[in-house]
């Protein structure tokens, strides 16, 4: 399974650092690159539940193929955020069931500072992903 052109980018910049204090200024950044989310779109009805801190996410398929956008109040986790979008950008719903995540931010570099909660949040927004899709019946 061949990566997306923007995760690409962030394996490239991900790696391309030393330590994890680059790379967290690096996460930082990425943080910023959600696309934003109205107040809408951060209701109650969005939310994903099983995070600690709050986030939200919208799904939206583009011709058999999904596009995701997602937003949290907690800086670190936009980059995360951010980073997870990137990865399952374009995917049809079959590829996206089968991401290893674990293995992505591994890749990345990030992986040992995944706290478990962090994990299973990330791992929330996976399965919500899904979810929509199922419900979506496209």
């Amino acid at each position: 399974m061949s990566l997306p052109a923007a995760a690409n980018e962030a394996l490239l910049a991900f790696t391309a650092q030393q330590g994890w204090d680059q790379r967290a200024r690096l996460l930082m950044q990425w943080g910023e690159r959600l696309e934003p989310l109205s107040d809408a779109e951060r209701s109650d009805e969005h939310r994903v539940h099983g995070c600690e801190s709050n986030v939200w996410l919208v799904a939206d398929p583009r011709g058999g193929l999904w596009h995701f956008r997602a937003y949290s109040d907690a800086r670190l986790l936009r980059g995360l955020l951010a980073l997870l979008l990137v990865r399952v950008e374009g995917l049809p719903a079959d590829e996206l069931a089968n991401i290893d995540l674990p293995d992505w931010f591994n890749q990345l570099g990030l992986g040992r500072q995944l706290s478990p909660s962090r994990s299973n949040g990330l791992n929330a927004v996976l399965k919500r992903m899904q979810e929509l899709i199922e419900a979506s019946g496209v």
